[in-house]
């Protein structure tokens, strides 16, 4: 039995991402309470991190990608980047997706950004990322069931798509146009 086969038994990704999202939750109100007017600051750093951790996830897994879809299915370096894909999905990936969007939501509430034009644009392109992060979990999937059906090429471009999203979102978060 391959080691990515013993690591998915830890339970269902929906079990997984729900305990994970509880456990968010659950951390992020004790902070609040406990830091006070701090809470604000410390909550975007941690935010920023969050989103650091999660972009780097986004950049690098399509890359694992092109790679993978070139390998052999059921050799060594196959096997190799299944395991590879599925802890950067797991362990970086999900976790960091999580913490960012609930932390943007409390930080948006905080400071009064719902109403704001540029706090739409930016919540729409943050649910595109998160769309890829789906289509990136799915592909995951894939190809550790060897059932990848896209080239290399296609994820050369894939790869090119959180890119262009961050960049939308640090611009409209930055210069806030509208």
């Amino acid at each position: 039995m391959t080691e990515i086969v013993k690591e998915r038994r830890l339970g269902s990704p929906a079990v997984r991402a729900f305990v994970a999202l509880g456990v968010t939750v659950a951390l992020t109100a004790a902070a609040i309470l406990l830091l006070g007017e701090a809470a604000y600051d410390w909550g975007k750093a941690v935010h920023v991190i969050a989103v650091i951790a999660w972009m780097a996830g986004m950049l690098y897994l399509p890359r694992l990608f092109v790679y993978h879809a070139d390998a052999v299915a059921g050799s060594e370096l196959s096997e190799t980047f299944k395991i590879m894909e599925y802890r950067l999905m797991t362990i970086i990936m999900n976790p960091a997706m999580i913490v960012a969007w609930v932390l943007g939501f409390w930080l948006a509430y905080q400071a009064g950004w719902f109403s704001s034009g540029w706090f739409h644009a930016k919540l729409a392109l943050v649910l595109a990322l998160s769309g890829m992060h789906g289509l990136l979990s799915v592909a995951s999937r894939r190809f550790a069931e060897d059932r990848n059906t896209k080239s290399s090429r296609y994820w050369r471009i894939m790869n090119e798509v959180p890119t262009v999203l961050m960049i939308g979102i640090v611009v409209l978060v930055i210069v806030k146009p509208f």
